[in-house]
């Protein structure tokens, strides 16, 4: 059963319209595409000013709910998985983005944006997995 109380259409559209016009700012100015899982990695591999805007992206990403909280209170959120699970679930997310050369901003928002075949084929692998294991988790285990 879906709680539809938890629906905030206002905070949702702008959330899309910032992610939007970061990545287009992202490709315009700078002629990057804002694929999170490289531009991450990027700043542990590349020096100069390649790390320091990638770092900068980075931060703005971990900073921008501390912003956030400035104007208004955040969602309270409730983990209840384990999280030696959650953390061995991030670890092989990270790993299959860079192994598939790409993610779910990268290929999701940047290349469905540019009509991207593989992204489009990339993005529908991501969503079908991810249907296919919360099915497996809250069905079948």
């Amino acid at each position: 059963m879906v709680d539809w109380t938890h629906f905030t259409p206002e905070s949702a559209l702008t959330g899309g319209l910032m992610i939007g016009l970061a990545c287009a700012l992202l490709w315009l100015l700078n002629g990057r595409i804002a694929g999170i899982s490289g531009i991450t990695a990027g700043t542990f591999t590349n020096s100069g000013p390649e790390r320091q805007w990638r770092l900068a992206f980075v931060l703005g990403l971990v900073l921008s709910s501390w912003l956030w909280l400035m104007l208004a209170p955040l969602p309270v959120t409730e983990v209840t998985g384990n999280y030696g699970l959650l953390a061995a679930a991030g670890l092989l997310v990270g790993i299959g983005a860079r192994l598939g050369s790409g993610c779910t901003s990268g290929h999701g928002v940047c290349g469905l944006a540019r009509l991207s075949v593989r992204s489009l084929v990339a993005t529908l692998t991501f969503m079908g997995v991810a249907v296919v294991t919360v099915f497996i988790v809250r069905h079948l285990l």
